[in-house]
């Protein structure tokens, strides 16, 4: 009998539990324009990539082209993507390929937009942004007590160069 109980305490666990909540306002139109990439959780398609930013550009019919651009060695490399807004404040839901979209959440953004921290629906994707090359100390321990907070091992950040 307590074999089964702990098995289904076991069950219930969340292990990866992390809380998504996005921001419950934001203005997209100042949201628009270059955003420097601070940090960011390895994954395959900004894998060694260096000086990453990305342009947000509103276009007239209220979709959002994406360029992010970085450098690979001494090669740069560029992706181009469209985002559209949800009916929840602070998702989007972005494509760099075809039809296929994921979620981009804007959990947590600075008193005056000058950084955003940027999640998904997986605990694998999380994002550091910033309005400029480089952030204080100070600012970035924050950033990453509210993404801990929010469940996201933060260990897994990989620093990008200014």
């Amino acid at each position: 009998m307590a074999t089964i109980l702990l098995s289904a305490l076991n069950l219930s666990a969340k292990p990866t539990d992390i809380d998504r909540t996005t921001v419950s306002d934001i203005d997209l139109k100042r949201y628009m324009g270059r955003w420097y990439e601070i940090a960011r959780f390895d994954h395959n398609f900004e894998r060694g990539l260096k000086k990453v930013t990305a342009d947000y550009r509103l276009q007239d019919d209220g979709s959002i082209e994406v360029i992010n651009t970085g450098m690979r060695g001494d090669k740069p490399h560029k992706a181009i993507g469209k985002a559209k807004a949800t009916n929840q404040p602070g998702r989007l839901r972005v494509s760099f390929f075809w039809i296929f979209y994921s979620d981009y959440n804007i959990l947590e953004m600075g008193p005056s937009g000058e950084w955003a921290l940027i999640g998904s629906r997986s605990p694998r994707y999380l994002w550091i942004l910033s309005r400029t090359p480089t952030l204080p100390d100070a600012t970035i321990n924050h950033i990453i007590d509210v993404a801990e907070r929010r469940g996201y091992n933060t260990k897994n950040l990989i620093f990008d160069e200014p």
